[in-house]
């Protein structure tokens, strides 16, 4: 988007936007403008080698679990993309996924339950395999299986931040022939979930669903974005995800002074029954007021998911770890809903990204208390291929009765802290 408060919102949150998605965009070339070759032969040896490799180690440290966990992954991810020949071009990208020692931690599938989850099971995937078609004036066509990011991955994104990302087997179309507009289409068959090929049941989710996403930059004081999506899951195990989401998004900055600025983003959606899904309906909304003085950032941010004790609003395709906290407590909407609200710091300091979120999480059913948590991220660019970062998140649930009865999950406490290299080539 050429809006110029997109641009600086998303440079403002780059910080955690790196450890959240970032990284999968970052190794995917195929974002650049591709070169025409004179023939096949020649758009097949002139593409572009692209990798990855990301060493990370976890611990956790989680109530009511006896061990603590110790995970020492390393993320593996090569891939080529050919030069363009008659429009068309094609990605192969691999990704590997390896666990060092005594993988003291529950992948989901190595079977070490007495530890606490670290979502990195091992595993070889082909993460993309795609064909581009460019022909068409103005639009974009791909087909196959390919990361999907959209706005800011609260409804579809690739969950960047564990070691094996999700990729959709999809056919795709993006059209900018209005000004000011991206149109973005998919349909999406197949979805390639983050626990692997190897998971006995959450391998791939089997789906007929469609993504509509435009977005406007022509607005001289925010980005405006309107969506449906049209969620059809296919197995019986999950048809009950099925939704249809409608939702409109405005996003902004505006100069108060000339080293002031005043942020602000307003969301809403509505959420209903879809296909064979669940019969309920729910909605959505998202806001943030915040300041930026000389790249030191402060925000106040609400968002809702709407629950009346029976129907959820759910976001079942999202990066949620964006979202509610790193800790992960709320990676399914709970029945009675979310309201989630937090102060946000962010600026930098002798060459680091520095963030501290801190959150309070309450039910909108019933309005009781769920817990509250901090977040605490550093980020250090050493080159233009390697960064180092550091990352904390410590959430304390809240011991109330309707709490503990309702979840008893949300009401204990857990920290978790990570260390990670990511080289990208």
């Amino acid at each position: 988007m050429s809006h110029t408060g997109m641009r600086y919102r998303r440079g403002l949150i780059g910080a955690v936007g790196l450890l959240v998605g970032s990284s999968v965009a970052a190794a995917d070339p195929a974002a650049a403008t591709v070169p025409e070759a004179d023939s096949l032969v020649a758009a097949l040896k002139q593409g572009t080698a692209y990798g990855q490799l990301r060493p990370r180690y976890e611990f956790v440290d989680q109530e009511g679990v006896d061990e603590e966990a110790h995970a020492f992954t390393l993320r593996t991810r090569l891939g080529y993309q050919t030069a363009g020949w008659q429009r068309f071009s094609a990605v192969l990208e691999f990704e590997d996924v390896r666990a060092f020692g005594d993988e003291k931690f529950n992948s989901t599938v190595n079977g070490h339950t007495r530890y606490p989850i670290v979502l990195d099971p091992e595993s070889t995937e082909v993460n993309q395999a795609y064909i581009d078609y460019a022909g068409l004036a103005e639009t974009k066509v791909r087909l196959g299986r390919q990361y999907i990011l959209l706005d800011n991955e609260r409804f579809v994104g690739p969950v960047g931040w564990r070691q094996n990302s999700v990729s959709m087997d999809s056919v795709s179309l993006t059209n900018t022939a209005l000004p000011d507009t991206k149109a973005f289409y998919a349909y999406v068959d197949n979805v390639n979930r983050l626990f692997g090929e190897d998971h006995p049941t959450q391998s791939d989710w089997d789906m007929s669903s469609h993504l509509v996403n435009v977005a406007y930059s022509g607005l001289r004081f925010a980005d405006l974005v309107g969506y449906g999506y049209f969620l059809d899951f296919e197995d019986p195990a999950s048809e009950a995800l099925s939704t249809r989401t409608l939702g409109v998004r405005l996003d902004g900055a505006h100069a108060l002074a000339d080293d002031l600025k005043l942020l602000y983003t307003a969301e809403y959606a509505d959420q209903r029954d879809h296909a064979d899904g669940r019969p309920g309906d729910a909605d959505y909304y998202w806001l943030t007021l915040g300041v930026d003085f000389k790249g030191l950032t402060v925000k106040l941010n609400q968002e809702r998911l709407g629950g009346d004790g029976t129907y959820s609003f759910s976001t079942p395709l999202a990066t949620v770890h964006a979202h509610n906290g790193w800790a992960d407590k709320f990676l399914a909407t709970p029945v009675d809903g979310l309201v989630d609200t937090s102060l946000e710091f962010g600026g930098s300091l002798a060459g680091f990204k520095l963030a501290a979120i801190f959150h309070d999480f309450q039910s909108d059913h019933d309005n009781y208390d769920y817990g509250q948590e901090w977040n605490l991220l550093a980020v250090r660019p050493i080159n233009k291929h390697l960064k180092v970062a550091a990352k904390y998140a410590d959430y304390s649930g809240d011991g109330n009765a309707t709490n503990l009865a309702r979840n008893a999950a949300l009401g204990s406490d857990v920290q978790k802290f990570w260390l990670m290299a990511d080289f990208t080539f």
